[in-house]
């Protein structure tokens, strides 16, 4: 069942509907390569299923087949190697508002090559982003690579921890910051000689 899962979440499939819906109309070929010995459940049977499976076990083995898969030992760390590029970004999930509560928060780690996600942690509703970005990068091997992401992680500690851990950063900034978006502009602006300045009147 979770092969089937996975397989038709690859093809696009989203929500129990969509899963069961995709499994049932393969062939039956298809059905017993799944693993299938008769025709496969109805919709009932996928949502208890991914219900009761634990969410931490899950991830854990899906981080490990995107492991292999991006072969992490392949990443190079000569000074000249291309760094592999990192997306990190926050998304609320839909459909997860209850009531009296906040929907569920996710901030994950992207590989930007593949799309696969590397690493990802549910955002705690009394922190932020920036705060829970401190934590994530801290499993993570950022040798090699260099994390890219919007104003809000362009953060003096966030920033230095990457370095820390070996990586590089390229992090936006907006006018939030408009002294440290003065620097960076002055850094940029053409150079001058004191004997062209334009005398005072």
């Amino acid at each position: 069942m979770l092969a089937s899962i996975v397989s038709a979440l690859l093809c696009g499939m989203r929500g129990y509907s969509g899963i069961t819906d995709w499994v049932h109309s393969q062939p039956k070929e298809s059905w017993y390569w799944l693993g299938f010995t008769r025709r496969p459940p109805k919709l009932g049977a996928f949502r208890d299923l991914l219900i009761a499976l634990p969410a931490g076990a899950l991830e854990d083995a899906v981080e490990q087949w995107v492991a292999q898969l991006l072969d992490d030992d392949s990443i190079s760390t000569e000074e000249d190697a291309p760094l592999q590029a990192v997306a990190m970004d926050g998304k609320t999930l839909r459909g997860t508002l209850a009531k009296h509560q906040r929907a569920i928060h996710l901030l994950s780690l992207l590989d930007q090559r593949t799309g696969y996600t590397l690493r990802q942690l549910q955002v705690d509703g009394k922190t932020n982003e920036h705060k829970a970005a401190l934590e994530l990068l801290k499993t993570m091997v950022l040798k090699g690579r260099v994390v890219t992401g919007d104003a809000m992680f362009c953060q003096r500690d966030l920033c230095q921890q990457i370095i820390d851990q070996g990586g590089h950063y390229f992090f936006e900034v907006k006018d939030n910051q408009p002294d440290l978006r003065e620097s960076i502009e002055a850094e940029f602006q053409s150079a001058f000689s004191p004997l062209q300045r334009t005398p005072a009147a």
